[in-house]
């Protein structure tokens, strides 16, 4: 899904800007041979599984996944099938997993995606399938205690999965600048995405690194240079954006959060004035500290220039 401009408010806080979702909007997005997002997936589900899916002990997943598993299934038919949440069927990638034995359902099945898939422990298959036949990454919430003991996560936004895991909302949002309103909110809002209304978020950042895989462990340094000019460092520059969504599991108390990045060329991801001169007025509003939590206060003068020229038509 495209990302919602509108969603970008000024002066720009760090806040839960939840909005209700439609009857019938889509929450998720199925994947395709040959995608980045399944080709990125895949690379840190080979080389990064124990930093991508994390379960806390004790904890039953097996509620989450099943309600999970059918809503995919009943959003994209054509691309997932279900039977409970040990009998799975990704149709586009021509694998399934059945109480954790993988197979093939094709002769055109991908390789690379059955050699990952048989590399996990058996009681992750499933779900590693799930998240390779879909864009969106994956947690669970529970609404009680307001902590994530489920985390299904390849492509995190420069934090470490492992580091969240089993955590309370407020000790996950520790380390967001000027995070006062979110860490206030922590509890009323893990309540409130359990409840029985559907919810969704945008989240957004302009930064110089171009892949969807962002853990800070995995992250190659990408810093604004200081000798280039505004038209150069647009030029350097993407937008990160998140969708997120919550689908609630009123009977247990849970949601599962799901989480769709997109990165995109800055020149290319405005296509209209009004885009830029959104980004321009949000941008312009952030606290210094959240400039420097973003990475952005060395760039900020000159994506500022460079923002002001796409909104008047200059450039």
């Amino acid at each position: 899904m495209p990302f919602d401009f509108d969603a970008i408010s000024t002066p720009f806080r760090m806040q839960p800007g939840l909005r209700r979702l439609a009857t019938g909007a889509i929450q998720l997005t199925p994947t395709r041979p040959g995608d980045r997002m399944l080709r990125e997936k895949l690379a840190v589900l080979n080389a990064h599984t124990h930093q991508a899916l994390l379960m806390s002990p004790d904890f039953d997943p097996q509620p989450a996944l099943y309600a999970l598993f059918e809503h995919a299934a009943t959003e994209h038919p054509e691309a997932w099938r279900c039977e409970g949440d040990k009998s799975v069927q990704a149709l586009r990638l021509g694998w399934s997993v059945h109480d954790g034995a993988v197979t093939s359902t094709r002769a055109d099945a991908l390789p690379e995606v059955g050699r990952c898939l048989a590399a996990m422990p058996s009681a992750w298959r499933a779900t590693a399938l799930f998240c390779l036949a879909f864009a969106e990454d994956f947690a669970v919430i529970d609404g009680d205690t307001a902590r994530i003991p489920w985390l299904a996560v390849c492509l995190p936004s420069h934090w470490a999965p492992e580091d969240k895991i089993g955590r309370h909302f407020a000790e996950v949002h520790a380390p967001v600048a000027d995070n006062q309103m979110l860490i206030t909110a922590s509890d009323h809002l893990a309540r409130l995405v359990t409840g029985s209304d559907r919810w969704e978020r945008w989240v957004w950042n302009i930064t110089s690194h171009p892949h969807l895989d962002a853990h800070p462990a995995r992250l190659q340094a990408h810093g604004w240079p200081a000798d280039v000019d505004a038209e150069q460092v647009a030029a350097l520059a993407f937008l990160r954006t998140e969708r997120q969504t919550f689908i609630p599991l009123t009977a247990h108390r849970q949601a599962v959060f799901t989480i769709h990045i997109e990165v995109q060329p800055l020149a290319l991801a405005i296509t209209e004035p009004a885009h830029a001169q959104r980004l321009h007025d949000a941008l312009h509003s952030m606290s210094a500290a959240v400039l420097a939590y973003r990475n952005l206060t060395d760039a900020r003068d000159r994506l500022l220039a460079w923002l002001r020229a796409c909104s008047t038509g200059r450039t």
